[in-house]
């Protein structure tokens, strides 16, 4: 779905914004002629290149059809920091239900901005940012509080080179299809950087890229497609851009023209959120309209062991007791495809070989353990539930008829009702979680109960699906959870996603990681992957140092082709294993604390160095390190059998997680590790601990051992959130006299243990 190969064909129709013909200012809408233009061949000795020129019209039924229409368009303001432009190429406008995509009513802050207006422009300023309208020759600029514009509009006059080498901002009629596609077309600075676009596993900087954004089963980490595409990005510069629609788009990145940022939308609304601030504030103003990640239940943070697949009860009691007695850490058994009669047709019934699943639940739950489930929602003919589907019209119709594979409509409110019915039966056996698998196939051909075809649909499939599957888990019971492959925007309220299905091998390790700080920055605070890669039998060096990214990721799960389960690979690789996954279990108070502020912001727990350092130039380059948190930052290694690498600290102090060993931030360090990776501490840090415990279950919550990291700091707080009580405490430390760490004042039932490292 590369949108701009068919925006250049030669026969379209192009209309570029032209003089403003009204706008109310109150109201902030009004109307806007567009002039036609199309393609002229233009021939210069061996080179023959097109350049857009102005077009007069038909020779028939002028009278029945503007050359150069007059289209509405409008202005608003969410906050002082957030600005919604939106575009119309039709006199008529379907009256759309409300977007799943947008959380709630958004406010109007119109009385934060100033209005000014001069002969050839309207100008809006807040305290944080300014926005310019030409008038005349129509093109939007937006700039900071500083008067320092961010970024303009480019159109035809902007063009600088002998030839077209950019569509300028238009919108363009298709005369095949007779469909419209949005050219979005904006400057870039000679060193900007962009970043987001969903869950991508190219380059972390995307200045240079051109992404489509159409979900896809990708089966791969190694692709630029993505299984979760999402339309915001931002920009060093200082602002972010969020395209509400879930049409097929291509974001052209600098890729065809170095100097203009070109966004391709297959809508005929054109409507986007422009943000301004760091990349913190971006975030929370997106996720203020998006909406924000609740946080997982606190045993979703434990291990989830799996493979594919666990077929029986046996099988899934023996993992069970293999982790106690292996002494390993564990909250969840996962339970795969295999738990169905035949072959992977999900009939919601496990098979024969599960004798007594409620029994096995029960049981299993008094061992620590929670159950997950895998599903989809695609059906084969052989499906025992697939008749069920057609009789009662549940699925996506197609053009050629009914298929041997059919997927399940959730613009179906019936598609719904049947859906959840199977779903609370699998909840009353005592079910935990379910695997939201798949979800990025849906028809682009398709005819949906909504009325809208799959040029919407497709990509907001996944959010109808998961958002369906998480509100009837969370109706059943807020101690569940889904476990989901494929998203949209907003998908980020319907936690935990994972990254789908990795090559076994260093360079998906590594892409792996790029993916989830891209979706980090599209607001998902919480995101996993397959410890050890999924698609290949267990390459066990890369298995350990795969799995030290899984410790210091918000949820850690072992999955893909078996053998998985650690005892099977000899005594060394068991327990460095088995040491890792401790590290986690005694780390989960500042975990846990941590997902809670990340999500009451809008934050990714797991994020790029310049989201907390973004005036470090260094940080804006750095893709194979990370922050956990706000005071852990965490380099992997992605090198066969090394024990060392070299990471960029940036300024402060830092402390070796593991020796507390001190680093002088603001350089790059060789530093060494036997633990398969590096983390340090970011100095004035005191991180929470619990004892060892096997599962969350069995932790004692109140005893809490703080360590402190200190260089020259005599005060530091930190935060700490007691799942007894669902509460979140501040404590407040200071040095003493006689160079203790103290604690101001304890008002409640925990004990404290304090050990300083300086």
């Amino acid at each position: 779905m590369d949108l701009s190969l068919d925006c250049a064909y030669e026969h379209n129709e192009f209309y570029l914004p032209a003089r403003v013909i009204d706008f109310d200012k109150n109201g902030k809408s009004g109307h806007l002629e567009w002039l036609k233009y199309g393609y002229e061949l233009e021939y210069a000795f061996n080179k023959t290149g097109k350049k857009l020129v102005k077009k007069d019209g038909k020779k028939m039924f002028q009278d029945d059809y503007e050359i150069d229409p007059i289209l509405g368009w409008s202005l608003s303001f969410i906050s002082q920091k957030s600005i919604r432009l939106r575009l119309n190429s039709s006199k008529v406008m379907e009256t759309k239900a409300p977007s799943l995509m947008l959380d709630g009513t958004l406010i109007d802050a119109s009385s934060n901005w100033s209005f000014i207006e001069s002969q050839n422009s309207y100008q809006y300023t807040s305290d944080i940012a300014g926005v310019n309208i030409n008038l005349s020759n129509w093109n939007f600029k937006v700039s900071n509080h500083k008067g320092k514009e961010l970024f303009k509009t480019v159109g035809l006059d902007d063009n600088k080179g002998l030839h077209q080498k950019y569509l300028p901002f238009s919108f363009i009629r298709h005369p095949k299809s007779h469909k419209k596609t949005f050219v979005f077309s904006t400057g870039l600075s000679h060193d900007e950087r962009i970043y987001g676009c969903g869950e991508s596993f190219t380059g972390l900087n995307k200045r240079g890229q051109k992404i489509n954004l159409f979900t896809s089963d990708v089966q791969s980490a190694l692709t630029r497609e993505m299984y979760k595409p999402v339309p915001l990005f931002i920009s060093n510069k200082g602002y972010g851009v969020f395209v509400h629609s879930s049409a097929p788009m291509t974001f052209d990145f600098g890729h065809t023209h170095n100097a203009t940022s070109t966004l391709y939308i297959e809508d005929e609304l054109l409507d986007v959120f422009i943000f301004i601030g760091t990349p913190k504030e971006i975030l929370e103003e997106y996720t203020t309209i998006t909406g924000k990640s609740p946080v997982p239940p606190v045993w979703s943070f434990g291990l989830w062991m799996s493979q594919l697949s666990y077929s029986s009860q046996d099988e899934v009691e023996n993992i069970a007791q293999n982790l106690r007695a292996n002494n390993i850490p564990s909250d969840v058994i996962h339970i795969d495809a295999g738990w169905f009669e035949n072959g992977y047709n999900c009939d919601y019934e496990f098979s024969s070989d599960f004798q007594n699943p409620k029994t096995m639940v029960s049981n299993l739950k008094d061992l620590g353990y929670k159950i997950s489930l895998w599903q989809l929602p695609y059906y084969n003919s052989i499906n025992s539930v697939y008749r069920e589907i057609v009789e009662q019209q549940l699925y996506i119709k197609e053009a050629n008829g009914l298929r041997e594979d059919i997927v399940l409509d959730f613009s179906n409110p019936g598609a719904i009702e049947w859906f959840t019915r199977k779903i609370e039966t699998l909840l009353e056996l005592g079910i935990s979680a379910i695997k939201a698998d798949f979800g990025e196939s849906a028809p682009i051909y398709g005819k949906y109960h909504s009325n809208y075809s799959g040029n919407y649909e497709h990509n907001l499939y996944p959010l109808r699906y998961t958002s369906t599957l998480f509100r009837i888990l969370q109706g059943y019971s807020p101690d569940t959870l889904i476990w989901a492959r494929s998203a949209w925007a907003g998908g980020q309220r319907f936690p935990v996603h994972w990254s789908g299905d990795s090559e076994v091998s260093n360079e998906a390790m590594a892409s792996t990681l790029r993916a989830g700080l891209s979706l980090g920055l599209c607001g998902f605070t919480y995101w996993s992957h397959d410890i050890g890669g999924f698609s290949d039998q267990p390459d066990l060096e890369l298995f350990l140092r795969w799995t030290f990214m899984g410790v210091f990721s918000s949820h850690s799960r072992v999955h893909g082709l078996p053998p998985r389960e650690p005892w099977v690979f000899g005594e060394y690789f068991l327990n460095s294993f088995r040491k890792l996954i401790e590290i986690k279990y005694c780390l989960l108070p500042y975990i846990i604390a941590q997902s809670n502020s990340c999500s009451q912001k809008g934050y990714p727990l797991l994020r790029p160095i310049f989201f907390d350092y973004e005036m470090d130039r260094n940080a804006w380059f750095i893709e194979d390190q990370y922050l956990f948190g706000d005071s852990i930052l965490v380099a992997p290694f992605f090198e066969a059998n090394t024990n060392e690498r070299t990471i960029y600290l940036p300024e402060g102090e830092w402390f070796d997680y593991f020796t507390g060993d001190y680093y002088k931030g603001g350089q790059w360090c060789l530093i060494k590790s036997e633990n398969f990776g590096i983390a340090v501490i970011k100095s004035g840090s005191c991180i929470p601990h619990v004892d060892l415990a096997q599962s969350t279950k069995s932790i004692d919550w109140n005893q809490i051992n703080l360590k402190i990291y200190h260089k020259d700091e005599t005060q530091i707080s930190t935060q700490i959130y007691l799942p007894n009580t669902k509460k979140t405490i501040t404590l407040q430390l200071h040095k003493s006299k006689s160079n203790e760490w103290v604690i101001d004042k304890n008002e409640t039932a925990i004990r404290f243990k304090i050990e300083s490292i300086i």
